[in-house]
């Protein structure tokens, strides 16, 4: 499988087109946004940012890093790859966007050799230190740093977008994305790290699974349920998957010293994989 970064950037100050030169991207009315030397670029204006570094911390991105690294959540990424590549025709190219793509984790798995489908890889975040970290690991894929409330891309450019434990914006995803593209998002399920949640917290509610209604400008093509047990042995991995989540700031000094003492812990994943296609404006 062939795999290149995809280049149909917009200028996040003004939507114009952007074109490279050299290390710089410039649209026409004048703005330039450097390439940094790990091969991403900065999209996000700083009028634009609510806080000095928003998203996630350095530390938060390597607890991420090690814990996907180490395979725990193989499963969801095989999943979304194939949801990502279903119903593509040989020899076909696939622009594809990662919004929220953290530290790049399944857009790597997604350009492992797959078949004779040509990608153009995108991850977007609105972390410098998650972009800085997939940056460095994937050169085959372009890197941004922006915001999904106004994503740096052209209009109807992207043939697969992925909003993984994410924030969706959908008439965002809707302007960016090509009729026919597919829209693949995963959410978290009901009992989602249940075990974790329970020592970390007073209390867990027992929420009913609900099913997100279907985005304007979208229709629904698939839904499939993944639910499986990790085996965590040792302090460190579990205190990287207590790092990597919400979980980490919401719970109290107590709760997180509940888990700090823990040696081994059996969780579950459940997540749900939502498919929705774009519909064609002209029908």
């Amino acid at each position: 499988m062939n795999t290149t970064s995809f280049e149909s950037l917009a200028c996040p100050l003004d939507g114009n087109p952007l074109q490279r030169e050299n290390k710089v991207w410039r649209c026409p009315q004048g703005h330039s946004f450097d390439i940094a030397r790990q091969g991403y670029v900065n999209l996000l204006p700083v009028q634009k940012k609510r806080s000095k570094e928003p998203g996630d911390s350095k530390a938060m991105v390597a607890a991420r890093q090690r814990f996907l690294e180490a395979g725990y959540y193989r499963p969801i990424a095989d999943a979304v790859s194939a949801a990502i590549l279903n119903g593509a025709a040989r020899g076909s190219e696939l622009s594809c966007l990662d919004a929220g793509c953290g530290e790049g984790y399944y857009l790597r798995q997604l350009a492992s050799p797959n078949g004779e489908i040509s990608l153009s890889l995108l991850g977007l975040d609105i972390s410098k230190w998650a972009v800085l970290a997939a940056a460095r690991r994937e050169k085959r894929a372009g890197w941004v740093v922006g915001s999904n409330a106004n994503l740096p891309v052209l209009p109807a450019s992207v043939d697969r977008l992925l909003c993984l434990f994410g924030f969706p914006v959908y008439p965002e995803f809707a302007r960016v994305m090509r009729p026919g593209g597919r829209l693949v998002q995963v959410d978290a399920g009901q009992d989602h790290l249940r075990e974790l949640r329970e020592i970390v917290y007073p209390e867990v509610r027992a929420d009913s699974r609900k099913v997100a209604p279907v985005p304007e400008g979208f229709r629904r093509i698939g839904t499939q349920d993944l639910r499986f047990t990790v085996h965590l042995e040792g302090a460190e991995p579990i205190a990287d998957l207590l790092a990597m989540t919400p979980h980490l700031y919401r719970a109290s000094a107590e709760g997180r010293a509940r888990a700090a003492a823990l040696k081994t812990l059996s969780v579950t994943v459940d997540v749900c994989l939502q498919t929705f296609e774009r519909y064609n404006p002209a029908g």
